[in-house]
């Protein structure tokens, strides 16, 4: 069956049929008269069916002609207002699928999530909070916000900034356990940690030249939970400061061991399918 394959020959006929000659649609749509009569000869032969009568005045449209002048119309009117919608507006719509981490997204997004919805009301979020790295390709997810390393070649990695963790409990716990003034200390200390991490368990001193094992009678999966505890008096945490932050500055936990704790360092990075 024969198709309408392109749309200068569609808007050269409507156009031609509209103002009754080759030479107004040329000027309208910045061609030449020869051009105009070739796309519609073109989309006569295509059909197989003469769509416009020609005379040395004026054109005039065949039943066919007129038959397919108000199907064309339609057409093209709706693709103009398509496009008209899509470059008429800049702002981002569609599903935004995404997982970050606990910390990251209790702490720090979660809370400028409302803002950037009333900015971008066209976006649906599709959210996931959790401390794990996820196969972005398999799952379909469209970014990754973590501090987790990432070890996919088919990612696009950028960073966002350096994230420093702090060794600090409550004030009602150090006033009842006592500070540790040495990092051996920790030893004798009820330490929160969490679960299945090798090395959430072995807290670094200078850099990495030290490492003391630490452990307590409780262990959880998230820092959120973490914090939780934290800020009961249940005893030392070591968590990154988007998640203590805020119970720092509030005086709800306090550092341990800053002097001996240099506050290492991981990279917050953003990942997407490239």
């Amino acid at each position: 069956m024969s198709r309408i394959n392109s749309r200068a020959e569609m808007e050269a006929f409507v156009r031609s049929a509209e103002l009754g000659s080759f030479s107004a649609a040329a000027r309208e749509l910045g061609q030449t008269p020869s051009a105009i009569s070739k796309f519609v000869k073109r989309l006569e032969q295509r059909l197989g069916v003469r769509l416009l009568q020609r005379t040395t005045r004026n054109l005039s449209l065949t039943p066919e002609g007129a038959q397919l002048l108000r199907r064309l119309r339609g057409i093209l009117d709706e693709m103009e207002t398509a496009e008209s919608e899509i470059a008429g507006s800049d702002e981002p719509r569609g599903r935004l699928q995404m997982i970050v981490g606990v910390g990251f997204g209790m702490r720090q997004f979660l809370p400028v999530l409302p803002g950037f919805r009333a900015r971008y009301p066209q976006v649906q979020v599709d959210l996931r909070i959790e401390d794990r790295v996820a196969d972005l390709v398999r799952e379909g997810l469209d970014l990754a916000v973590s501090i987790l390393p990432l070890h996919d070649p088919s990612l696009a990695v950028r960073k966002l900034c350096d994230v420093r963790r702090v060794i600090c409990a409550s004030p009602a716990y150090l006033a009842s356990h006592g500070m540790p003034r040495t990092p051996i200390e920790l030893q004798s200390h009820n330490c929160i940690t969490i679960q299945g991490v090798a090395s959430a368990s072995a807290w670094p001193f200078n850099g990495e030249e030290r490492r003391i094992q630490v452990r307590g009678s409780i262990t959880v999966n998230n820092v959120a939970a973490l914090l939780h505890l934290a800020i009961a008096g249940e005893g030392i945490v070591r968590l990154n400061e988007m998640v203590a932050g805020e119970a720092l500055r509030n005086g709800l936990l306090v550092p341990v061991l800053r002097s001996a704790y240099d506050g290492e360092r991981a990279a917050l990075t953003a990942a997407f399918p490239e």
